[in-house]
């Protein structure tokens, strides 16, 4: 496969499933109540009104624009779940909808969708969001891992190649990344798999794992830092680091990671991946999922390990 020329400008597309999206809810205009808290579980509820965007009830997920929710989080358009894709009967596209949101310190979900007297809302064209990127080739299991360069929180150099001869799993995140079920679900299975690598009996000891901001104007060293630290990385074994705009994009969309803004001023927009690279530095894993087990990347990690280095 032949790369294709370098372009100064390339429209970021939507995507229509596994997003997370922290845009400004133009539709939305009441005020939500205050979230009822029970102090049992940590839950939170709150009651929210939205547009429906998409549906999948075979997943038992919707995709919705949500207004803002006081002491919470802003306007968002988020791929939610609901428990019971009966939720769901009776809805279309560009519905205005009422909600309620219950929210755990590690999991978020819906119920209770109900219907509004209010016209059913044109969903809006697509933004318009342009950056400066390589033009890149996809990458797929199996394929040679391109080289990237990085500055972690203590303002050092690492570059992917460093890590020849060691398993390397990736994923992107940003520190301000609020609902559980996304950034905080991913970095917290991160720490899983770095307490059951560094503890595993005769486990390997040829493996590290990076969490790759995708805010880098926001995510600065210290941000990043005290990210790092609410997660109990070890730096000898899991790096957070940070990139040029540019480079971040290029990586991601080898994988067929998105993140865009529709305004400049607005939050990110972003869908997920994570990635498992083999000691001989090739591609072993994908996913796009939010919600795979430690489990199954500590078992990616240990095959990755055995991998001997090719020369």
């Amino acid at each position: 496969m032949t790369k294709r020329r370098l372009i100064d400008f390339l429209a970021i597309s939507l995507v229509a499933t596994c997003i997370l999206s922290c845009s400004k809810n133009e539709q939305a205009s009441s005020t939500a109540p205050a979230p009822t808290a029970t102090a049992d579980t940590n839950l939170q509820i709150f009651q929210v009104k939205g547009v429906i965007k998409e549906l999948f009830p075979e997943k038992k997920k919707v995709l919705l624009d949500h207004e803002d929710i006081p002491n919470y989080m802003e306007a968002m358009t988020m791929m939610l779940d609901v428990k019971d894709a009966k939720e769901l009967t009776g809805l279309q596209p560009g519905d205005s909808v009422t909600f309620r949101m219950l929210v755990t310190d590690d999991d978020g979900w819906i119920d209770q969708l109900k219907k509004t007297d209010d016209p059913r809302t044109p969903l809006p064209p697509q933004p318009s969001g342009f950056r400066r990127v390589h033009e890149v080739d996809p990458l797929v299991v199996g394929d040679k891992m391109t080289d990237y360069t990085f500055t972690n929180t203590l303002g050092r150099t690492i570059r992917l190649s460093d890590f020849k001869g060691q398993a390397l799993a990736f994923t992107f995140i940003f520190t301000r990344c609020p609902f559980p079920t996304y950034c905080p679900r991913l970095s917290s299975s991160m720490e899983s798999v770095q307490q059951q690598l560094k503890t595993m009996a005769n486990g390997p000891t040829n493996w590290h794992l990076l969490s790759i901001t995708i805010d880098p104007d926001y995510d600065t060293q210290k941000r990043l830092q005290e990210y790092a630290t609410r997660y109990h990385a070890d730096p000898q074994r899991w790096d957070h680091v940070t990139a040029p705009l540019i480079d971040i994009t290029a990586i991601g969309e080898q994988f067929g990671l998105q993140f865009w803004r529709a305004n400049p001023s607005d939050p990110i927009n972003h869908n997920v991946r994570t990635v498992v690279v083999d000691a001989a530095g090739h591609i072993q894993w994908i996913t796009p999922d939010t919600d795979w087990k430690a489990d199954a990347l500590v078992e990616q990690m240990v095959k990755a390990a055995r991998v001997k280095p090719t020369k």
